[in-house]
């Protein structure tokens, strides 16, 4: 920097000026390049940040077309809505159905006697709930000093969860409570059993909890039933369909029915047809998304060759590469495929010169019309299996397309439990043979309590075993279940997990004293292990799970679930990767995590940062050269002063000597 406040004072150089158009001079090219390179850089970042997201919201088009369900939608329309309502959830036939409503479905309701208020103490112990279904387990409610009252037993009811809803109605009688079953039907109707603490000599009496007590099988009515438990009755043309609630779904398939009011004699109808709405609405969004897509791209990238300029990415390796992987599948058949319909100009779609797609919706519409599933198949992901009892569940990125043959060599089973030697002999359950304890796919049950009581059939029997089992917290907890069968021509119970595979097994760990005389043993010997399904897919040998078969090889994760009973060929299962479903994987690569676009834009910035290095350097030279150019003006303007100061003197002196 100059080292004088005032440079050229003396002299009447202007110092400054001249260094800083000096320095000035020396620093304009370069800082013309770094801004020329900058502004380049910037506009490239721009534009593929541009690319970037015309790919992301064309991704978002193709991700509707993805899955089959965006082209399964169908319509439902009911004649008389205020008997009934249909949505269609599925794939329904189209066709027309008399349906006639004649019985709602209602839930189990039960009172008990009243009493002076809420905060009235009724009784201690347990409250077991069972149902009318006896596969479902039992619950148990257990009241001690702390909830012993009328509104301590409606909220540990409630707190339970057991799908039984309690209140309490100040009526005429007094303050009565109220059990409602959570789910209406007979399978859910309510029985209660009491097991009073302490025993006051009976739990069917209307003394403590016993009051709460209701088992029409057994006589036992001390609550009253003020809403019996009814069926959802319905006959659709001509066939009667009974159901435990008023909502069904499986009836018809693909449609779901919601009851509204019972009419006896009146006969509406259901009309059910084809929605090709939201697939078409799909396709055009599609269409229109790549064609916003294609235009970005020819701006960015195109040249004119009547003013000679090119646009920022003409030339551009990565767009070229980009543009050419996408419109290879737009314009490829579906490998796998067979029949008319492979490509997406077969339904209409197809590429213009400008590089835009046109659709021809009646040709779509039309395709829609013959065969949706068909369709479907041209943009999305699907497995079709040649037989009922194979269904597809998902594949892997490896997958090859087409049909491959399932064969199965083993089935799976279920682990289970049966003891040759445990006959039953008798149906009487008392203190000695109460308790059993059982392990289900390794899951160790708490002590499992029966209810006191000569059961009518051993089948009732083996009910209250299967509901007491299913309903202990342990078992509950992991997910876990059994079924209990008895079997009239061996005379002995079997238990059977309800999951299948290598993983399921079931053994009764424990039993009453005297739990042979109802057909309980604790006998590890007994217990069968589930084996998992084995077979091949595509020729190759697949790994099974359960129920579920998974292929290796060149079907590497296609997962597929084998249900039935036959052994050998399960006919072929043909995958097959749609347009939208293929794109949508380039797609993941071109926007996911190290893809080329952003390896291209953090190299970019890289660059700048460069240049603002670089420009950070070049102010450094130039203030190095400005101090040095300060320093040499500033010594020559001393010099000019000091000459300036020389010439003033000697004129003096010569004027003096001209005047002597």
């Amino acid at each position: 920097m100059a080292t004088i406040s005032s440079p050229g004072l003396g002299s009447g150089l202007d110092v400054r000026t001249i260094v800083e158009g000096l320095v000035a001079a020396e620093g304009q090219p370069a800082t013309s390049r770094l801004d020329r390179q900058e502004s380049k850089l910037q506009a490239t970042l721009s534009a593929l940040g541009s690319v970037k997201s015309s790919l992301s919201q064309f991704q978002s088009a193709v991700s509707g077309l993805s899955y089959l369900s965006t082209f399964q939608n169908r319509t439902a329309v009911s004649s008389q809505p205020e008997l009934f309502t249909a949505t269609a959830v599925g794939q329904p036939s189209k066709g027309e159905f008399d349906v006639e409503v004649k019985q709602l479905a209602q839930s189990h309701k039960l009172a008990s006697v009243g009493v002076e208020g809420v905060n009235t103490v009724i009784g201690t112990g347990n409250l077991v709930f069972q149902y009318g279904d006896p596969a479902k387990p039992a619950n148990t409610v257990t009241i001690d000093e702390s909830n012993n009252t009328l509104a301590g037993i409606r909220d540990a009811v409630n707190a339970a969860n057991i799908g039984v809803r309690a209140s309490i109605v100040n009526g005429d009688s007094g303050y009565q409570l109220v059990f409602s079953a959570a789910n209406s039907g007979t399978d859910n109707s309510l029985r209660i059993s009491v097991q009073e603490s302490p025993l006051d000599g009976t739990n069917t009496d209307m003394n403590g909890l016993s009051r709460l007590a209701f088992d029409p099988a057994e006589a036992i009515s001390n609550m009253t039933e003020t809403a019996a438990a009814t069926n959802a009755e319905v006959v659709i043309d001509g066939i009667t369909v009974t159901r435990a609630t008023n909502t069904i779904s499986d009836a018809l398939a693909g449609v779901t029915l919601k009851l509204l009011k019972a009419e006896v004699g009146t006969k509406a109808t259901l009309s059910l047809g084809s929605d090709n709405d939201a697939g078409m609405a799909a396709v055009e969004k599609f269409v229109s998304a790549f064609n916003d897509m294609a235009k970005n791209f020819n701006d960015l990238t195109s040249y004119n060759p009547e003013t000679r300029e090119a646009s920022i990415l003409t030339g551009d390796v990565s767009v070229r590469g980009i543009s050419s992987q996408l419109r290879n599948i737009l314009g490829a058949a579906v490998p796998g495929l067979e029949g008319g319909l492979r490509a997406l100009s077969d339904l209409g779609i197809k590429t213009q010169r400008d590089g835009t797609l046109s659709l021809d919706k009646t040709r779509l519409s039309a395709a829609m019309d013959q065969d949706i599933s068909a369709v479907a198949r041209v943009f999305a992901e699907a497995g079709v299996s040649s037989q009922s009892s194979v269904t597809y569940l998902s594949a892997g990125d490896n997958v090859r397309e087409g049909s491959h043959e399932v064969v199965v060599t083993r089935l799976a089973s279920r682990g289970q439990y049966l003891d040759a030697a445990s006959s039953v002999s008798s149906t009487l359950v008392n203190a000695d043979n109460n308790t059993l304890r059982i392990r289900i796919d390794g899951v160790q049950s708490g002590v499992i309590s029966l209810t006191e009581k000569t059961y009518a059939t051993k089948s009732e029997l083996a009910a209250e075993i299967q509901s007491r089992i299913n309903g202990d917290s342990t078992i509950k907890a992991a997910g876990v279940s059994v079924v209990v069968n008895y079997d009239s021509d061996t005379n002995r119970f079997s238990f059977t997990s309800e999951r299948y595979g290598s993983s399921s097994a079931v053994e009764v760990t424990q039993v009453g004293t005297n739990g042979a005389d109802i057909g309980l043993t604790a006998n590890s010997a007994a217990s069968q292990t589930g084996v998992d399904v084995a077979g091949t897919i595509g020729g190759v040998a697949a790994t099974g799970s359960g129920q579920r078969l998974t292929g290796t090889g060149i079907v590497q994760g296609l997962a597929l679930q084998i249900q039935g009973d036959t052994l050998g060929s399960r006919g072929t299962l043909t995958y097959t990767r749609g347009v939208a479903s293929r794109l949508n994987e380039v797609l993941d690569g071109m926007l996911g995590r190290n893809n080329m676009l952003d390896a291209r834009t953090g190299s970019i910035r890289t660059q700048i940062n460069g240049i603002d290095t670089q420009r950070e350097t070049l102010n450094k030279r130039l203030a190095t050269l400005e101090e040095r150019y300060m320093r040499q003006f500033t010594a020559l303007d001393t010099m000019l002063v000091q000459m300036q100061s020389t010439s003033n003197y000697l004129a003096s002196q010569l004027a003096s000597l001209s005047g002597a």
